[in-house]
C-alpha cells in the first residue's frame, strides 16, 4: 500500500478509537484556556495491533520517499516510545527514547539507551513522535538528540494540527529537521466528512478553525477561560 492508503485506515481508526475527536458543536477546552472543536489522543490508537502496525508501515514508507536510512530511533517520552519500538524492532535498528528534560537524579539523562559513551557517535537518527501541536517539545527532542552527536534530518509524527507555530519552530532549527506526518487536519477533516463522521456544516466551522485556530472559539461565542 501506498502512504494515502495507510493514512485512510490509521485516520478511521483514529476517529473510530476517539485519538481524533471533532466536535464544533460542543468544543473541548484546552489546557490553553481556549475552546477548539478538535482534541488529539494518540495514545488510544494503542490498542489496536492492526494500526500499530499500519503506523508502522506508514513510517517505512515516509523514510523510502525520503531516502533516508537512521541508524537509530528515538521516541519522544512518552507518547512516540510505542510506535518507535515498533518501528525499531521491523527495521532492527537501534533504540533510544528523549524525555523533555534531564533527570534529577542519578545519572541525570535526557535520553536512554546510548550506553556508556552518552552518545549516538554522528550516527542517523529519526526522532518519533506521536503529535506535532506548536512542535515545541518535538524540536525539542531534535535538539537533545543533536546535542548527543546525533545526525537528525528528519522527525516523523502521526498527526499534526499545521499550525504556524510548528511551521516555524521547525523552520528555526540549524542544522536543519524536515517534520513530516502521516496525518495532518485537513486529511482528517476530508476522511471524516467522506465516512459520515461529520456534516457539511461541521466540515465549514473545522475548516474555518484551520485559518484561525486561536480566534476560532471566540468567534463562535466560546471565550476563553482565564487560568
Amino acid at each position: 500500500m501506498n502512504l494515502k492508503d495507510y493514512a485512510e485506515k490509521i485516520a478511521d481508526k483514529a476517529l473510530e478509537l476517539g485519538a481524533i475527536r471533532l466536535s464544533p458543536q460542543k468544543p473541548f477546552l484546552w489546557a490553553s484556556g481556549y475552546y477548539m472543536p478538535i482534541y488529539n489522543d494518540n495514545r488510544s490508537l494503542l490498542a489496536d495491533w492492526q494500526t500499530r502496525e499500519n503506523i508502522c508501515k506508514a513510517f517505512q514508507v515516509m523514510l523510502e520517499e525520503a531516502s533516508f536510512e537512521p541508524d537509530n530511533i528515538a521516541g519522544t517520552a512518552t507518547a512516540g516510545i510505542a510506535h518507535a519500538t515498533t518501528l525499531a524492532d521491523s527495521l532492527k535498528l537501534g533504540l533510544s527514547y528523549v524525555r523533555s528534560s534531564s533527570k534529577d537524579h542519578g545519572l541525570a539523562h535526557q535520553i536512554e539507551g546510548l550506553g556508556l559513551s552518552g552518545s549516538y557517535g554522528n550516527k542517523k537518527v529519526l526522532v518519533v513522535e506521536d503529535l506535532i501541536s506548536t512542535g515545541g517539545s518535538s524540536v525539542s527532542a531534535v535538539k537533545a538528540v543533536v546535542n548527543a552527536k546525533g545526525v537528525c534530518p528528519y522527525c516523523f509524527g502521526i498527526f499534526s494540527y499545521g499550525l504556524k507555530a510548528s511551521i516555524e519552530a521547525f523552520a528555526s532549527l540549524d542544522p536543519s529537521c524536515v517534520a513530516s506526518t502521516i496525518l495532518d487536519y485537513d486529511f482528517v477533516l476530508s476522511r471524516a466528512l467522506t465516512t459520515g463522521y461529520i456534516t457539511e456544516d461541521d466540515h465549514e466551522m473545522l475548516s474555518q478553525w484551520r485559518s484561525d485556530p486561536f480566534g476560532w472559539g471566540e468567534h463562535h461565542g466560546f471565550k476563553k477561560v482565564e487560568r
